[in-house]
């Protein structure tokens, strides 16, 4: 197991370019499913989840060819009986993105295999969305309790069926999954309580240009017009939010100006202005974002004078993935902040390595965490961590960067699921992280 020892205290200056999107890459590339015909996407990150579900396309018989600035799939021979095997359900259980997969076989092979898939050790995640989205279809399902795993099948005779469904939330993995399945279903699918962050709807543009018909992009309500085949097209991935929002979060905390590269500032949301709520200067140059030395940062207040809250919510509210990032900026900003974290109930547990590194924080319950910022008077101590989660992971080392001392996080893998050369790419900037 691979660790990161970091040098704290260590300004760092200059221009960091985003990679592309993590989880618009494992939807888009379970999307080259859906057709025989190639398929070739730009920009894919050169991270863990999206190396894994290459391989397990790659397995299945779909052929890859280029690397990551350009991957052609071609899923024309797929192997059905390697779809069904044990080794196959063994490797999807190790990936949560592989879930993203029944969508499209569903839907074009009219079977899938689904086990419980792994991922972040954040609370319960259920995948009962897309079940019922599934359902809503037409599909059918089938527990083996010898091998702990559902069969998911279209009926024989007539398939999947549009219909209209009203989801019980607006899950993003399962709204994609349910768009995949429903571009190839007989009829009119509508969708209500969608998700609609910026990846699903570069997923609904993907399929319109290999031939689907969905409107309503961009909305909570989406129609979808089943077509009998889908063709190949050419696809770029946006870059990622959630490691722009983190570059500005290590800026806040450790920069000394540092340049965030064509940031897509359209696609971004509310994710500037959640850290200008902290008091961190985010500056727009183009669709570049520019963070100047914070010397002093100083939280808002509601307009009636009420302590600052943010709190995650389903697009265009606040990405969960950035609570973490946000809670270490704000111990040491000047002011106190609550954090209400919705939407996962052991995503803040990670706070008490921060409070083991002196920040000031009050756990509340496993929601809700009141961080009472330092203003920089007294930096964080160094520690020894480990990563329980991806972004919690990348929140440690921005913390670990700004502490006194030296620091190491183990269990680092969890960390490379999600950002590509993470060490590579901070060292350039003046950051002293080895690994270890």
């Amino acid at each position: 197991m691979a660790s990161f020892k970091i040098e704290g205290g260590r300004l760092l200056s200059g221009t960091i370019t985003p990679q592309g999107a993590k989880n618009e890459a494992l939807q888009v590339i379970c999307a080259t499913l859906l057709t025989h015909e190639k398929v070739t996407i730009h920009n894919i990150p050169d991270i863990r989840d999206v190396n894994n579900l290459i391989q397990l396309l790659k397995d299945i018989g779909v052929k890859v060819t280029g690397n990551h600035q350009a991957y052609t799939f071609q899923a024309d021979q797929l192997d059905l009986k390697y779809l069904e095997s044990d080794e196959f359900v063994q490797k999807c259980a190790a990936l949560r993105g592989s879930v993203l997969m029944i969508g499209p076989l569903l839907a074009r092979m009219g079977k899938a295999v689904i086990t419980k898939p792994g991922g972040d050790k954040i609370g319960r995640r259920r995948l009962d969305t897309h079940f019922l989205g599934f359902k809503s279809l037409g599909a059918k399902f089938h527990h083996l309790e010898d091998r702990n795993i559902y069969e998911i099948y279209a009926p024989k005779a007539n398939g999947l069926k549009g219909t209209y469904m009203l989801l019980d939330e607006a899950s993003v993995t399962g709204t994609a999954n349910i768009i995949m399945a429903a571009v190839l279903a007989e009829g009119t699918t509508t969708i209500y309580n969608a998700a609609c962050e910026p990846y699903i709807q570069q997923l609904c543009h993907m399929l319109n240009r290999m031939g689907a018909s969905i409107s309503g992009i961009g909305s909570n309500l989406l129609t979808i017009i089943g077509v009998k085949e889908l063709y190949g097209t050419e696809h770029h991935l946006l870059p990622d939010m959630i490691e722009v929002g983190s570059f500005i979060g290590m800026a806040a905390m450790v920069g000394d100006g540092i340049r965030i590269k064509d940031v897509s500032l359209k696609d971004l949301g509310i994710i500037p202005d959640a850290f200008r709520r902290l008091g961190v200067k985010v500056e727009v140059d183009g669709d570049d974002l520019y963070i100047p030395r914070q010397k002093h940062y100083v939280v808002d207040s509601f307009i009636d004078g009420t302590i600052m809250t943010l709190a995650d919510a389903p697009w265009p509210g606040l990405t969960p993935d950035l609570l973490s990032v946000l809670i270490v900026v704000a111990t040491q900003a000047r002011g106190s902040v609550l954090f209400h974290q919705k939407m996962f109930e052991s995503r803040l547990f990670f706070v008490d390595k921060l409070i083991d590194m002196g920040a000031q924080i009050i756990l509340c319950d496993p929601h809700r965490a009141v961080v009472v910022g330092h203003d920089h008077k007294r930096p964080l101590r160094a520690q020894r961590m480990s990563s329980p989660d991806i972004r919690a992971g990348i929140a440690l080392l921005i913390a670990a960067m700004s502490a006194n001392g030296t620091s190491t996080i183990s269990n680092i893998e969890q960390i490379d699921r999600g950002y590509e050369n993470i060490e590579g790419r901070l060292n350039a900037l003046g950051a002293k992280i080895e690994r270890v």
